[in-house]
């Protein structure tokens, strides 16, 4: 009630009745959900049946103006303007689009017109019209009111009573447009690529994710607080993984020209250890050899400023020194692994891994001058 009377209080002073009354019946539409006391739901109707609700509707309408000509109000259950006598909205078939869909038929906006014209408050209390310093003083027109709800509805009717929309016939129209396609100047245009569809179809994906997140972050604030921590802490943990690849890729370092720590293998040539290698190997001595053979690979990178010069180093130390990244790195590890066999592992081993050793050696450049 006392939104309709803001409604009345909105318009500017002077405003026709008529002018008013048809906004009050606008403004009902916005007031559906709280004036919606009974006959919630749809019901499924053919046009006929639809017709039909039609016409009693327009009799309840035409049976509440009497009753309010009446002085003497009725009793509560022989009320004319009691809002149920509207009963369920209509969920017709057949009026969609194209006359295939269904179309769903409200009316709030006559519940609550019956309710207003019913109410004796309503009736009896006075509107202001324009600003209260020289507002008029003017009663709420109640059989306006009910005139334009069965205008309403009489239009409604004539709506009805129309031929349902037939689909339209394309055929001559899509025949013509099908030849212009055909021509080769239009021949890239028609075909869809499918990396085009596969792109769209990301796209769609894409979009619908962001608009569903839209909403729950709209209902949920703090989601939108938590995806914006989760992104910030996303980007954190990229940043430390990438200084991390800078630091083990940077691992090849300037090292000053100075004298290999005495010890290490730098401290002798590679070609010192390969010439071992080779003594070893004519004796038969394929162990000694293989061990020969990958330490002059260690001499070889470190003399190569790879690493600082250091005698403590395991095998398994000096492979990480590498990078993960450095194309060496495999090279160096399937070496390893045939030096610890044999001199760790005590494996005995035989010309044949001793000529796999000096392969893997040679592509790290220890080569026989």
């Amino acid at each position: 009630m006392n939104l309709l009377r803001c409604a009345w209080r909105g318009w500017n002073r002077g405003a026709p009745a008529g002018i008013a009354v048809t906004g009050l019946l606008a403004l009902s539409s916005t007031t559906a959900a709280r004036a919606h006391a009974t006959g919630s739901g749809f019901r499924d109707v053919q046009l006929a049946e639809y017709r039909q609700h039609l016409q009693e509707l327009d009799g309840v309408v035409a049976g509440c103006a009497a009753q309010l000509q009446l002085k003497s109000p009725p009793p509560r259950h022989e009320d004319a303007c009691d809002p149920e006598r509207v009963g369920l909205d209509d969920r017709v078939q057949g009026m969609g689009g194209f006359g295939r869909q269904a179309r769903e038929v409200r009316y709030d906006w006559l519940r609550t017109a019956l309710r207003t014209a019913g109410d004796k408050e309503s009736g009896a209390a006075a509107i202001e019209i324009g600003a209260r310093s020289s507002a008029k003083i003017k009663a709420l027109d109640t059989k306006a009111l009910l005139q334009d709800a069965q205008d309403r509805l009489r239009m409604d009717e004539l709506e009805a009573e129309g031929p349902p929309a037939a689909d339209p016939v394309y055929s001559v129209q899509r025949k013509s447009l099908d030849a212009i396609l055909a021509r080769p100047e239009y021949r890239s245009a028609t075909r869809v690529s499918p990396r085009d569809r596969l792109v769209e179809w990301l796209d769609n994906l894409l979009n619908e994710i962001f608009m569903r997140l839209g909403a729950m972050g709209a209902r949920l604030p703090w989601i939108g607080r938590l995806l914006e921590g989760l992104l910030l802490a996303g980007a954190l943990a990229v940043a430390a993984w990438l200084l991390v690849r800078l630091e083990r890729n940077g691992r090849v370092r300037l090292v000053p020209d100075i004298e290999a720590a005495r010890g290490a293998p730098s401290a002798r040539e590679w070609q010192s250890w390969l010439k071992d290698a080779e003594t070893a190997a004519a004796a038969g001595a394929w162990r000694e050899a293989i061990h020969s053979v990958y330490w002059a690979s260690i001499s070889r990178l470190e003399s190569g400023r790879m690493w600082p010069a250091d005698r403590a180093r395991t095998p398994r130390e000096y492979l990480g020194l590498l990078g993960g990244s450095d194309p060496r790195k495999p090279t160096l590890t399937a070496l390893t692994r045939s030096f610890e066999r044999t001199w760790y592992g005590g494996r005995e081993a035989a010309a044949g891994e001793f000529d796999a050793a000096l392969h893997l050696a040679a592509e790290l450049g220890v080569k026989a001058e």
